[in-house]
Order: structure tokens, then sequence, then C-alpha cells
């Protein structure tokens, strides 16, 4: 590849991630409010750029859609620091696992070790962030994790990891098709007729019935701390 060809690839990188940061900022104003927390799929677009793009491109995101939203949000800087670090736990663990491991398991193995370190993250960030942003002791934090901060972060990060996995394949084909090149190899294995379509069914089963028991959970267990406004 020539500079010339090498210049115009960087080019479709930048502006493609530029895309999936303004998709990210859209698809943010789409949540559900759980108590004082919003449950949105923002995340899911920012992983699927990362784990196509590489690791750097998801880190950039993680960092720049937090930023546009910072201007409408409620939460003021608090609220900045906990979108960069919930983000950054869960986008960047999952692009950098993915990275050396690009098959239909290490995508499971990437999005899977997101989630703990989403959950990780956010847990010691609520001890430390939350008691400034709410006026609280962290106590009372502390008292909120078994019944509201454990289980809506859990959900919020199994949630997006489902939903990751389902469209990660079909949408890196268009982005592939389309002339958006990479530094990084190809999604999963590439198996020919009918185990692609086999593999295409239990991935989108397995992320299905995750995002579904998830969603689940959410009404039934977070139910009564839901605000439909």
């Amino acid at each position: 590849m020539n500079n010339k060809d090498k210049t115009t690839q960087r080019i479709k990188k930048i502006t493609a991630i530029a895309v999936f940061a303004a998709l990210a900022y859209v698809i943010h104003f789409v949540h559900i409010p759980v108590a004082f927390l919003n449950l949105d799929f923002k995340d899911v677009v920012m992983a699927i750029a990362g784990m196509y793009f590489g690791p750097a491109a998801g880190a950039v995101l993680s960092v720049l859609v937090p930023l546009l939203e910072y201007p409408t949000s409620e939460t003021g800087p608090y609220g900045l620091i906990m979108n960069i670090l919930s983000s950054g736990a869960f986008v960047i663990v999952a692009s950098l696992i993915y990275k050396f491991k690009k098959t239909l398991s290490g995508a499971i193995i990437a999005l899977c070790s997101a989630t703990l370190s989403m959950v990780a993250v956010m847990m010691l960030a609520n001890l430390f962030i939350t008691p400034y942003y709410m006026h609280v002791t962290q106590a009372e934090v502390v008292a909120l994790i078994p019944t509201l901060l454990l289980p809506f972060n859990a959900i919020k990060a199994v949630l997006n990891a489902a939903l990751t996995l389902c469209l990660y394949k079909p949408i890196s084909t268009v982005l592939k098709k389309s002339g958006f090149g990479r530094e990084e190899g190809i999604v999963y294995e590439a198996p020919e007729g009918k185990q692609r379509v086999l593999r295409s069914v239990l991935v989108w089963c397995i992320g299905g019935a995750i995002a579904i028991a998830a969603l689940c959970v959410i009404f039934f267990v977070l139910g009564g701390k839901i605000a439909f406004n």
C-alpha cells in the first residue's frame, strides 16, 4: 500500500469514527431512567467501533462522546467523569482483548471481560464520586450497592455486551464492503455456507437470550425504581 492509499484509508477511518461518535451521542438520548441513573446503549456503538478499528479508536470515543454529552447533561463534571470511566472500562477492555483474539470465542471473552471491568470500575467510582454528586455520605452509597448500584451496572453491562455481540458481525461486514479499512483482522473466523449461517444464528440466539434476560431483570427487579417520565 502506497502513501496515497494509506492517507485515504486514514481519512476513511477518521470519518467512520466521527460517524460512530455522532451515532453514540444521538443514541444516549434514548434511555431508561432508573432512580438517578440512566440505562442507555451508546457503549454498544463505541464497542463496535473499538473492536473494528482498534482500542485506540475505542479510547478516543470513550472520551469524545461524554464530552459531546456534557453541555446538555444535568450531572455536571461528576457525570462527565462517571461516563468516561464507565464507557472506557467497557469499550477499551473489549477492544483491547479482541485485538489479540479475533474469533467468536475471542469476542465472547472480550465482552465478558468488559462487563466485569465496567462493573468493578463503577462500584469504585460510585464509592468515591457519588457522595459528592448526591451530597450524601459514603455509608449511604454503600447501602445502595446491593439494591441498586450493583444490579443496575451489571444489567447495563450485560445488556450492552449482548447487543454488541449481536450487531458487531453485520455492521463490520457492511464497513468492510463499504471500503472502510482497519488495522485489525476480520471479526470472527470466516466459516463457509451452512456453518456461517449456523454461527450467525448461534450468536443471535446467545446475544438475544442474554438481552431479553437482562431486560426482564430490569423490569422485575428494578421495576419500582424506573421512572417513565
